[in-house]
């Protein structure tokens, strides 16, 4: 299958690619060098010229902070960017898969979210990426929408520096000895190589619609820190922080879980529990580290 990949250069686009590759895919990968998404003109050509069966968008502005001082531009990428790639793939007969966010929801739920809870985002990340799944879902006949969550992977996240929840937590603790982590703020840390994973055997499949993809169970911040720390043999002095300790710039949903009854219910649900999904990832990025020591 022809697979294109916009986004490639990010965090989750490069295991996306891997992932495609690694099945026997003709994987090409699109960056915002290539193409921009919020030009109608730009994504025809693109895709045009390369003609996929399969558009993965995992490009989006996704700074939260960035997005809330300027919406426009959010609204600009994230969703008439995939309105854009819905057309394109409706009009090719191809199919469409856009990756979205947890952050649809408000968080005030105390149980995980199914697919079909309300969504009700809270700042101009979330809105603009509902607006992302209206347009695919209504434009494009063949299409997934994968909800993620919490992710984290080997490549760098522009948005954040280059550095992920691990590998932030990991340089704190060799810069500090006692470190404090919210503890009122639910997630399920998810890695990106099984969300490329879950996409993969998604566009093996007819059984298209509206996915939640994480990783199984949740925890706070503060537990993953504690994981993360138990699991390298790291010696650091860790504690809850106070309620309002870190006061957010942008509105966040305090409870992010997600449950993927569709995924099960199709039979095609890929995720592990996350403390599995962090042994993988710690996994793999030892033997990145020896590869790139012996090179």
């Amino acid at each position: 299958m022809r697979i294109a990949v916009l986004g490639s250069n990010g965090q989750l686009g490069n295991d996306v690619c891997a992932a495609f590759r690694a099945n026997g895919d003709e994987v090409l990968p699109l960056t915002h060098t290539d193409v921009e998404l919020a030009s109608a003109e730009s994504v025809n050509g693109a895709l045009s010229s390369i003609d996929p069966e399969l558009i993965v968008n995992t490009a989006a502005m996704h700074h939260v902070e960035k997005c809330e001082a300027d919406p426009m531009a959010a609204f600009a990428s994230n969703a008439i960017g995939a309105k854009n790639v819905a057309n394109w793939g409706q009009q090719a007969g191809a199919t469409v898969a856009y990756v979205s966010t947890d952050y649809v929801f408000n968080g005030k739920k105390s149980a995980p979210y199914v697919e079909d809870d309300p969504a009700s985002p809270l700042n101009a990340y979330g809105i603009t990426k509902l607006a992302g799944e209206n347009y695919t879902a209504a434009i494009c006949a063949k299409h997934f929408i994968l909800r993620v969550s919490a992710i984290y992977g080997l490549h760098p996240c522009r948005a954040k520096g280059g550095l992920n929840f691990v590998e932030l937590m990991l340089k704190l603790s060799r810069e500090r000895d006692k470190l404090r982590v919210v503890d009122d703020e639910m997630v399920s840390p998810t890695p990106t190589v099984q969300i490329a994973q879950q996409l993969v055997a998604l566009s093996r499949s007819d059984a298209y619609g509206l996915y939640h993809g994480t990783t199984e169970g949740s925890c706070s911040w503060y537990e993953f820190a504690g994981e993360i720390f138990q699991a390298t043999g790291t010696n650091v002095r860790l504690e809850k922080a106070d309620p309002g300790e870190f006061p957010a710039k942008v509105q966040r949903p305090k409870y992010s879980v997600l449950e993927n009854r569709g995924l099960k219910a199709a039979n095609l649900n890929q995720f592990t529990d996350w403390r599995e999904g962090l042994e993988q990832y710690l996994r793999a990025r030892a033997q990145a580290g020896a590869a790139a020591a012996r090179a």
